[in-house]
């Protein structure tokens, strides 16, 4: 779960804490601008949800996302851009990816900070344990892709009805689990279908022994046991319904990821949209937190207490926290006794052998190459035209 603090201090507030009445005004007006229908004190999605009408319910919050980014980010975009390729530099026989792990306060976590504000719906910044690597194409030192691996929800019944888990066999083994929180492929490269990529690549040996690597002897923070870093599963949710990346993506004769349900629609993007932060403030200020530990220090939990709480005293009903959009889940065992380990019944875990190589080299095969005969609107991209702040000019 998430542990990020957010100080009570009622008596510092950063903006003015508005009244129950004008907040509840405004939560209400974000709500139908974004898209939502309100029936009865319900909150609805749009009738004939589709794609399109998803990607337009979370535009707000992406659109409020890019803005609070741009002035970290705003004056790097020229650099940035310039590590994308521009559509005619890519020889798609020639490409050849590499990883490389994003570290703290590098221009590469810049360059996947801005990368990851081009996606459809708001990305998270993932919390707990957190590994986030680039994909570049050797050939051109260009961006191929990226993705993030994090802690893991809590509670998720479809993933823990999978595994067959218990609350005590989840509470004792969800350490051996982590999640893909952001993962996708950067122009021109996607249009070769360089989702897939990026999305065999989580499960590659060398990212499992990098986390392994990371986080072997970490403690956990409750319990303050010692950690062993191994990873079972990797889990993963669409971002926009039935998702055509991951579903039926094999490795071989085996499914890369198999669909085993999906969420419950509950999540707090549809008030990320300007209001966040005057409904912490209200929060703060009309509020107490209570899902909190001791070790993690003072303050709300996450952004869902805050919600959760604020709602409540505003007299709006807790089943607007659901904003309804289901998104499917998905699971990646890494190893042939994922299940046994997890449940306690095997010590140790025998390991899928899936080296990049072998990943790359089967993704080629499979997609990169027939789709780049088919299709080279590739070759038409430019850095441009991911430009989200400024008019910029790339020399090819």
């Amino acid at each position: 779960m998430e542990h990020s603090e957010i100080s009570q201090s009622a008596t510092s507030c950063a903006i003015a804490c508005p009244d129950a009445e004008t907040l509840k005004t405004r939560i209400v007006e974000a709500l139908e601008k974004q898209g939502f229908e309100l029936r009865e004190n319900q909150l609805c999605l749009p009738k004939n949800l589709d794609k399109g009408k998803i990607r337009f319910l979370h535009a707000e919050a992406t659109r409020h996302k890019t803005e609070k980014r741009k002035k970290g980010l705003h004056r790097y975009e020229s650099s940035l851009l310039e590590r994308f390729a521009f559509g005619s530099e890519v020889v798609p026989e020639k490409i050849e990816p590499v990883l490389v792990e994003v570290l703290p306060k590098s221009t590469d976590e810049l360059l996947f900070r801005y990368a990851s504000l081009h996606w459809s719906i708001p990305v998270s910044s993932g919390y707990g344990r957190r590994l986030r690597f680039l994909v570049l194409d050797k050939n051109t030192e260009k961006l191929i892709g990226l993705f993030g691996l994090g802690d893991p929800v809590f509670g998720l019944k479809d993933r823990d009805n999978w595994v067959g888990w218990n609350k005590d066999g989840r509470r004792e083994r969800l350490h051996h689990v982590v999640d893909s929180y952001v993962l996708g492929a950067v122009p021109p490269y996607s249009f070769l279908l360089g989702g897939k990529l990026i999305a065999l690549l989580t499960v590659s040996n060398e990212v499992r022994k990098a986390f392994r690597r990371k986080y072997a002897g970490s403690s956990s923070i409750i319990k303050g046991r010692r950690l062993s870093g191994h990873i079972a599963l990797i889990t993963t949710t669409s971002a926009l319904g039935r998702s055509s990346l991951y579903n039926r993506l094999r490795f071989k004769e085996r499914l890369a990821f198999e669909r085993v349900g999906h969420t419950q629609g509950f999540g707090e993007f549809h008030f990320s949209n300007g209001l966040y932060d005057s409904i912490v403030e209200f929060a703060k200020s009309r509020a107490t937190a209570t899902a909190k530990h001791e070790l993690w220090g003072s303050g709300f939990r996450n952004k869902r207490e805050v919600v959760r709480k604020a709602l409540g005293e505003l007299g709006i009903p807790m089943s607007w926290n659901n904003h309804g959009i289901r998104r499917e889940i998905y699971v990646s065992p890494l190893a042939k006794n994922t299940r046994d380990f997890l449940n306690g019944i095997e010590s140790e875990l025998d390991y899928y052998d899936q080296s990049l190589d072998s990943l790359f080299d089967w993704f080629r095969r499979r997609w990169l190459i027939p789709r780049s005969k088919r299709n080279q609107t590739y070759r038409e991209w430019t850095p441009q035209d991911w430009a989200l702040w400024q008019d910029t000019q790339i020399n090819e």
